[in-house]
């Protein structure tokens, strides 16, 4: 039957299609709802795209993968993108193509019995996170945002699956981590909000971007259509979201059954919530950048992460992809 439907088509139509390979940084989670739902709900093929979304390990990786050819397209943290362009000035081009996360996730968990309730009582206190957390990797942005010496904390790099275990059992005093994920992992150890001290970096002077939409350039300058509908059918999708990640989630269970539908529900609220719905994004839309902000977040990660290079912004995101601005005001603006 498939084969008699598929034979109706005019030619045209079938040539017009174009295959996506698309890597997401992480597991099927309450975050992936838009990319989901919009391959789902045939977002994607409306726009003539045949898309794959396959699982994560991590931003790295799908930016390596976006690199190797492996993938067309991924989604992954621009500040990862910019230490691999650093480190890559004659390596295959890759360019965030839509701000996802307006604000960096990573933030400071910290056990408020030992006495920490700001970025001041951090000092001399010990901090684990793996060593490719953004929140490790960015720490000297935080610490200059608050007037912290780099070296005022001791680190202990551990595995991602020890570190809220470690923060429970009380071997630390504090971890760093993605708020949405790090916070419920929390709470199913034991511990509630109310035992910790949660200091997110964009609320504590960090003015990093989190993760994007990135695109192989040579992907996207062969394929700007393909790419520019890419973009107009996750925006769709992310509307949708935001009117109901309830509703959302389900797509998320499509893909993987065993996952907690109620704890993904507040997983996706709270990356919603934490740094998709912000007042940049309220005023000017989704999706976008500020080049002064993205200047500057560039030249906080080279000098954090002591890069040999600094990307141009040119390199680092192109704008020319993105849904008109109109399109993009997913949220009513503030004080309308």
């Amino acid at each position: 039957m498939l084969t008699t439907a598929l034979s109706l088509l005019p030619i045209s139509a079938l040539a017009e299609t174009t295959s996506i390979r698309f890597q997401l940084d992480w597991r099927f989670e309450g975050p992936a709802a838009p990319f989901l739902m919009a391959a789902e709900k045939g977002y994607f093929a409306d726009e003539g795209l045949n898309v794959q979304i396959d699982s994560g390990s991590g931003s790295a990786g799908a930016i390596n993968r976006v690199a190797s050819g492996a993938y067309e397209m991924g989604f992954g943290d621009l500040n990862a993108l910019v230490e691999f362009l650093a480190e890559n000035p004659n390596g295959p081009g890759i360019q965030g193509v839509y701000i996802v996360y307006d604000g960096t996730p990573a933030a400071v968990f910290a056990r408020k019995d030992r006495g920490i309730e700001s970025p001041a009582d951090l000092v001399g206190k010990t901090i684990a996170a793996p060593a490719f957390d953004t929140g490790y990797r960015a720490w000297g942005v935080f610490a200059a945002a608050n007037e912290l010496e780099h070296d005022a904390v001791e680190w202990q790099n551990v595995d991602p699956t020890l570190r809220e275990t470690l923060l429970t059992r009380g071997d630390v005093d504090a971890i760093t981590g993605f708020y949405f994920t790090s916070l419920l992992n929390l709470e199913e150890r034991g511990m509630s909000e109310d035992d910790l001290t949660i200091l997110p970096f964009p609320e504590y002077g960090v003015p990093l971007y989190g993760n994007a939409i990135i695109a192989s350039e040579s992907f996207a300058e062969a394929n700007p259509e393909a790419v520019q509908g890419f973009l107009r059918a996750f925006n769709r999708a992310l509307g949708e979201t935001i009117a109901d990640p309830e509703a959302a989630i389900e797509y998320v269970k499509n893909r993987d059954g065993l996952i907690n539908v109620d704890m993904e529900i507040r997983r996706l609220k709270l990356a919603l919530e934490s740094v998709v719905d912000t007042p940049d994004a309220r005023e000017n839309g989704v999706g976008g950048v500020d080049e002064g902000r993205l200047i500057e977040a560039i030249q906080l990660v080279a000098d954090a992460y002591d890069l040999p290079s600094i990307p141009s912004p040119d390199q680092v995101f192109n704008p020319s992809y993105l849904p008109s601005q109109e399109e993009r005001r997913l949220f009513t603006a503030e004080g309308e």
